[in-house]
């Protein structure tokens, strides 16, 4: 057994150790040297048959197949790592250069980046990964944006003691809400009616019918919380309309609970006709004061095309007394269509009956419709706005100079 050993090591020291040494490996043969010894050893030892002996040329040529194919493994791996690191600095570099490059690319993206059959490919890839990484970047920006706003209201709410479980808070909202519940009932007994024109739903889509049902909604939630509300009728309603299935889906169930009156009937058969006046944008007599023995018509209906004279045309049809809102008597117009929405128009009229101040009520008017309240006269007024429209467009701007010279030349000798 020693003789065995001391041969096998002869065997390793002689053939295996110099290539091991050229390649590097000589660290690595240390333990494999005595794993074979030992392993060696252990053979003989089982099978008990010293008859058979150890082919050493075969051996060899086994170790050294072996060792071939490792050293051209570790060369294939380190020409690999060197050609993911190439990369890796040359995306850097495009980054850098300001090209759509992802900040951070694992290796198996790399990989996939080498293996694109064309630079086209390459591009598309590489801003594919660009845009998946912004888009991670702003999912965890809204993430921390909002977790941040939490954190906030419930540190707001904790400092001022306003929190949704506080028995005072919950009271008070309950005795609101039966307080503006009252407020509709009694409005419904005494209250000046005020009517919706529900018959305009053929003249606009799916999304306009939704947008004026919103603003329905905040029209009555407006009304509601009003100190004298109006009594509102939705007229002219069809039960299987687009109206009524938006009407139930903000709603719900409190749609059967709300104090309003909603009948498919006209207004006309409902009220006296003398004491009906539809509002609308495109009527040649301008409202001076509102009357609260009228009762008043606003049609529900949001045009985004701007369909001039349907409500018009539709009053005169049925012989109906129209009004407009005197937004050029009282405002400084700007370009643009004097159409209003239906909560801006529940807010003018609300703030007309309880006030009957014009200005106030104008207040609710869209600040980018007008330039301001007129404070002069009209002849002033038209003169300044041609002036503010003129420089605006940019027409004729040396004989506005020229003119306002001669005025001022004007107002200096008159001093």
């Amino acid at each position: 057994m020693q003789s065995a050993n001391v041969l096998l090591k002869k065997i390793v020291r002689s053939s295996v150790l110099p290539f091991a040494a050229q390649h590097g490996m000589k660290k690595d043969l240390f333990p494999l040297s005595r794993t074979l010894s030992l392993s060696f050893c252990l053979k003989q030892d089982n099978s008990c048959n010293p008859s058979e002996k150890l082919d050493l040329d075969a051996w060899k040529k086994v170790m050294r197949s072996g060792l071939q194919d490792e050293v051209s493994e570790t060369v294939s791996e380190r020409k690999e790592l060197s050609t993911l690191a190439a990369a890796r600095e040359v995306l850097e570099m495009w980054r850098l250069a300001g090209r759509s490059v992802p900040e951070n690319i694992s290796e198996e993206q790399l990989k996939t980046f080498l293996e694109c059959p064309s630079k086209s490919a390459k591009k598309k890839y590489l801003k594919y990964l660009h845009l998946k990484e912004l888009h991670k970047k702003n999912d965890k920006r809204k993430m921390d944006e909002k977790r941040e706003r939490r954190l906030e209201t419930e540190e707001r709410a904790s400092k001022t003691d306003e929190t949704k479980r506080n028995s005072f808070v919950c009271l008070w909202a309950n005795c609101m809400d039966r307080t503006y519940g009252w407020r509709a009932a009694q409005s419904m007994i005494f209250g000046q009616p005020l009517v919706f024109d529900m018959s305009y739903e053929k003249d606009m889509s799916v999304r306009e019918v939704a947008n004026t049902v919103r603003q329905i909604v905040l029209s009555e939630g407006c009304n509601r919380r009003s100190v004298d509300p109006f009594h509102i009728h939705f007229c002219n309603f069809k039960g299987d309309s687009l109206y009524h299935k938006e009407f139930v889906k903000h709603y719900r169930e409190a749609w059967g609970k709300l104090l309003i009156t909603v009948t498919d009937q006209c207004y006309t058969d409902v009220f006296p006709k003398d004491k009906l006046i539809y509002l609308t944008a495109d009527s040649p007599k301008v409202m001076k004061t509102f009357d609260h023995d009228k009762i008043y018509i606003v049609g529900s209906m949001v045009d985004r095309s701007i369909k001039t004279g349907v409500s018009l045309a539709r009053a005169k049809r049925l012989g109906l007394e129209t009004a407009a809102l005197p937004l050029e008597k009282y405002l400084l117009w700007n370009t643009g269509a004097k159409n209003l929405t239906l909560d801006q128009m529940m807010h003018i009229l609300l703030t007309l009956k309880d006030t009957g101040d014009w200005k106030a009520a104008l207040e609710f008017v869209p600040k980018r419709k007008y330039y301001g309240f007129v404070s002069k006269p009209v002849h002033e007024l038209k003169k300044t706005l041609n002036l503010i429209n003129t420089l605006k467009l940019g027409k004729r701007q040396e004989e506005v100079r020229k003119q306002f010279a001669k005025n001022y030349s004007k107002k200096l000798t008159q001093k």
